[in-house]
């Protein structure tokens, strides 16, 4: 795929899942998705945030993430993951509350509330499991009775794939396996599991062959890169402050207890590796 457009992109996963002409191509999407968890198939969807010129690359103000809803009001949230930003258990329940929560106008009650499912795309491992794709709900712990049905989580981890086997039947792991980048070899078998994917794979091969989206693929390509090496970074030197830290700390602890036995303050910070005006401070 050297001379493809990544689909794992969002700029690029958004053209090609989140514009109005390719509604067809998310329904089907989305219905294997919900599959593999029972639901019930999809008839219609609304997409809340379509694809437009306006999406730029570099601005902020863009949303990359697909926002749709449901015939029954059910909101579904779609998030494309390139690189690992950390956390991201905590940052999908906080999207998924301010999402939840918005619903309500004033004067509304609880009731109004519908549910609401995120469902992340992921390029790497972040589950425990060998499964790629994994399903959350509210349930308690040892009958599995439901809480409620209004949150709903899916983790789908393209890392998990293997892009050497191609499936034998139609499913969710056809369309994984194309935005993992499937070689070209293998798109007519991908095609007839799934044929609603061809419509997909041709919206991929016109962007890549457009001068203008493969600008403004680079620029976002570039941009995410560019945001991963921050986080790697900020994270590196977090962890390097905390063993710094904990080295001080460590070191404050062993200086208060050779105080304790009237121990001589040089010796204290020689063994110690504080400066002496440290231990005296510590003395005083």
């Amino acid at each position: 795929m050297s001379d493809l457009l990544d689909p794992r992109n969002d700029f690029v996963f958004k053209r090609i899942f989140g514009s109005e002409e390719n509604k067809d191509v998310l329904l089907v999407f989305l219905n294997r998705t919900f599959a593999e968890s029972g639901e019930q198939p999809l008839t219609e969807i609304v997409l809340l945030n379509p694809y437009t010129d306006k999406d730029a690359p570099l601005d902020k103000q863009s949303i990359f993430d697909i926002w749709a809803k449901t015939a029954e009001g059910k909101l579904i949230n779609i998030e494309m993951q390139l690189f690992n930003k950390y956390d991201i258990e905590k940052r999908t329940l906080y999207y998924w509350s301010k999402r939840y929560s918005s619903q309500l106008q004033e004067g509304q009650t609880y009731k109004e509330l519908k549910k609401c499912v995120t469902i992340n795309i992921l390029n790497y491992s972040f589950i425990t499991n060998e499964r790629y794709h994994n399903v959350f709900h509210l349930r308690e712990d040892h009958t599995g009775l439901e809480l409620s049905d209004d949150l709903e989580v899916h983790f789908m981890e393209l890392s998990k794939l293997d892009d050497r086997s191609v499936p034998m039947a139609g499913g969710l792991i056809n369309w994984l396996l194309f935005l993992k980048g499937a070689d070209k070899s293998n798109w007519e078998v991908l095609q007839m599991n799934e044929p609603t994917l061809k419509k997909a794979m041709d919206t991929l091969e016109f962007l890549s062959q457009d001068r203008e989206a493969r600008r403004l693929y680079e620029e976002r390509q570039k941009y995410l890169h560019d945001e991963a090496s921050m986080i790697e970074w900020a994270t590196e030197k977090g962890i390097a402050k905390g063993l710094v830290e904990g080295e001080k700390r460590k070191a404050i602890e062993i200086a208060k207890n050779m105080l304790s036995f009237g121990i001589e303050v040089s010796i204290i910070a020689e063994t110690s590796g504080l400066t002496v005006s440290e231990v005296e401070a510590l003395k005083n």
